[in-house]
């Protein structure tokens, strides 16, 4: 069906635009992979700039479900859209060309939210389209032609054209906008060797040629025309560059076979062991409080497993509440080494030495910090790497460099003010730059388990039980595009897959569709918490059967009542009555059920609830800032009060929670 055409760029045509760049981008994803070679050829260009866009869609939807909400008739402005565009882009930017997406967006935010109109014009369009390209070469430390910003560059200065030489509207502005960026794309290999070697365009600015594409489309109701990334003359007999590339099948733009993202040891997220230490000073998990004979701490092997017998009915039907099967208690199962172990693991090779061309880490992180702080940062970063890019503005930045030394990348942050969401990705051998090395294949494992942890304490839980991780931050759940991404970088045949948040259900069942049509068995567990995913991967066995396995984990997590212990942020009616901003708030299975004014208190009155109906096992997650003595207080609580019941004791870390327990 035709995309109706908004006819000026109001609030709308936005939100219409980021939803159509985001499909756009869904649809040429695999392509755009395919042929990433510059400036590391690791094959994520396209899900990088698809995880962009994602976040910038969230955050536009997000201010119009707002003003929905709210009482008065108008909409947002297009100022409210744009901003909200911008910002969404930049906190979810991932890689080198999804950061210099996210800038070229917020170059654009910048003019139309100067508007003071609803709605803008071909002429703001132009000027939008013309600061965007400025503004992005600018964020780059060294631009270099022949990629996105080459790209960029052409599409302002045919927008300028066509403003000049027609009536200016917004359709014809995007049109040749999008013809310019689409010519220049063409002439990438002529600019930059390493694509001619390849026989490919860039595959940054193939990206953005697809958003432009959008552009049209929301303006037009057409769909422009497909574009080549084949360079001319080179089809598909051209050479790749090295694995992360695949030449294109033919002029028309079809990748070549197996042409994927798949298996890239570049993929975001994967973090070198050497450099965990420096990203998020993890506190490992460990002993916590006085320790009795029947509490465990550390690691899941102490996690004493509790196995529900063979569940009824499908196997979501068994997180409706515990089980009422007898329970056996049995040695930890086997086949928790830790991930580096792994054949094929995502810390396999995580030592190797890259290729030579270019340094070993890719470094991303959002920075609080005034601008001459930045200033100085940029200097700095630039002397430690490459490859450095540096977005945002009015003191929240997205900061991008690929380095050797990736602790000192994150140290630099640190002195310029507060880093987060950090992401490390080592680049491993087989991910060398653009030095014409080709890489054997990766074989897949049979299965894998990815699981969303709410802190980097339970990241490394699940880690070393041999999960792939997604962290989810407070206030910033993963977007389903994240959690696909996770799929694909367990790389095995079959996925089990953890929400482990009851928000997250859909989101998550989102993504494991979405890796169903690639070709891989996910099974989706609904966890509703991280005690439940526990519980789930302590039975985890993957040389039984896919479906008993998942039916075992299933029951497991099903049996786990789950609890947390938390701050109110505001005053609010609840299911026990109304809390005050700064209550202690104790909640069941989700709802509150304990409302008080002290962490402790308030944990054992929760803790005394779950016991109530029974239970063998509980589980303590502790949050960075729960009191040092509550874990001892509640482990006392259990020895002295409930007989044949024990307790493990885990550090979460920054998990949002105060406290997560769990009653199996």
């Amino acid at each position: 069906m035709a995309q109706v055409p908004q006819t000026f760029f109001d609030a709308l045509a936005v939100r219409t635009w980021c939803g159509l760049a985001l499909e756009t981008l869904g649809r040429a994803r695999e392509e755009i992979d395919a042929i990433n070679v510059y400036p590391v050829a690791d094959g994520d260009t396209g899900t990088n700039l698809y995880l962009t866009v994602e976040s910038a869609v969230g955050a536009v939807e997000a201010v119009f479900a707002g003003h929905a909400a709210g009482s008065g008739p108008e909409g947002p402005t297009v100022a409210d859209a744009a901003r909200a565009m911008a910002h969404g882009a930049l906190i979810g930017a991932r890689g080198n060309s999804g950061t210099i997406l996210a800038q070229l967006l917020r170059g654009m935010a910048q003019v139309l939210a100067g508007e003071e109109t609803a709605q803008a014009d071909g002429q703001v369009l132009r000027l939008a389209l013309r600061h965007a390209a400025d503004s992005a070469r600018q964020a780059v430390a060294h631009p270099v032609e022949g990629t996105v910003l080459t790209v960029a560059s052409a599409a302002a200065d045919a927008a300028g054209d066509a403003v000049c030489g027609a009536a200016g509207d917004c359709g014809t502005v995007a049109r040749a906008a999008y013809e310019g960026a689409r010519a220049a794309l063409a002439g990438t290999p002529g600019q930059l060797p390493v694509l001619a070697r390849a026989g490919v365009v860039d595959a940054g600015g193939r990206g953005l040629v697809a958003v432009l594409g959008a552009l049209v489309e929301t303006f037009t109701g057409e769909r422009p025309r497909g574009v080549a990334v084949a360079a001319s003359g080179l089809g598909a007999s051209g050479t790749r560059a090295s694995t992360g590339a695949a030449a294109a099948a033919s002029s028309a733009g079809v990748p070549g076979p197996g042409a994927s993202s798949e298996g890239s040891a570049g993929a975001p997220g994967r973090v070198a062991p050497e450099a965990a230490v420096a990203v998020h000073a993890r506190e490992v998990p460990g002993p916590v409080g006085g320790a009795a004979p029947e509490t465990h701490t550390g690691s899941l092997e102490a996690h004493t497993r509790t196995v529900p017998g063979q569940a009824d009915g499908s196997a979501a039907d068994a997180l409706a509440g515990p089980g009422d099967d007898a329970h056996a208690r049995v040695e930890p199962a086997q086949g928790f080494a830790p991930a580096a172990e792994r054949p094929g693991g995502e810390c396999a090779d995580s030592s190797a030495a890259p290729g030579h061309g270019g340094p070993a880490f890719e470094v991303i992180y959002l920075l609080d910090a005034e601008d001459a702080a930045v200033a100085r940062l940029r200097k700095r970063l630039d002397a430690l790497g490459d490859s450095l890019v540096v977005v945002g503005g009015d003191g929240l930045w997205n900061v991008h460099v690929h380095v050797d030394d990736a602790g000192a990348a994150v140290e630099a942050g640190i002195e310029a003010g507060r880093p987060h969401r950090i992401r490390i990705t080592h680049f491993g051998a087989g991910d060398v730059h653009t030095t014409g090395a080709e890489r054997p294949p990766r074989e897949r494992a049979q299965r894998a388990v990815v699981a969303v942890v709410p802190g980097e304490g339970l990241a490394g839980l699940y880690g070393e039980a041999g999960a792939t991780t997604v962290l989810a931050r407070p206030g910033e759940p993963p977007a389903s595009g994240e959690l696909v991404q996770a799929v694909r970088r367990a790389h095995a045949r079959e996925v089990v897959l953890l929400p482990n948040d009851a928000e997250l259900r859909h989101t998550a069942a989102a993504a494991a569709e979405q890796a169903r049509t690639e070709g891989i068995r996910v099974a989706l567990i609904p966890t509703r918490s991280a005690v439940q995913g526990i519980a789930a991967l302590a039975v985890h066995e993957p040389d039984r059967r896919f479906d008993e396995d998942v039916v075992s984990m299933t029951s497991a997590a099903g049996a786990t009542r789950y609890a947390e212990v938390t701050v109110a942020e505001r005053q609010s009616w609840t299911m026990a009555g109304i809390c005050q901003a700064g209550d202690v708030l104790g909640l069941i299975d989700g709802d509150v059920a304990v409302i008080g004014s002290d962490v402790t208190a308030t944990a054992e009155t929760v803790l005394d609830r779950m016991l109530a109906a029974g239970g063998e096992m509980v589980t303590l997650v502790l949050g960075d800032e729960a009191p040092d003595t509550v874990a001892e207080h509640l482990e006392n609580r259990v020895r002295e009060g409930y007989l044949a019941v024990d307790t493990v004791v885990y550090r979460g870390g920054r998990q949002g929670a105060l406290l997560l327990i769990g009653v199996e």
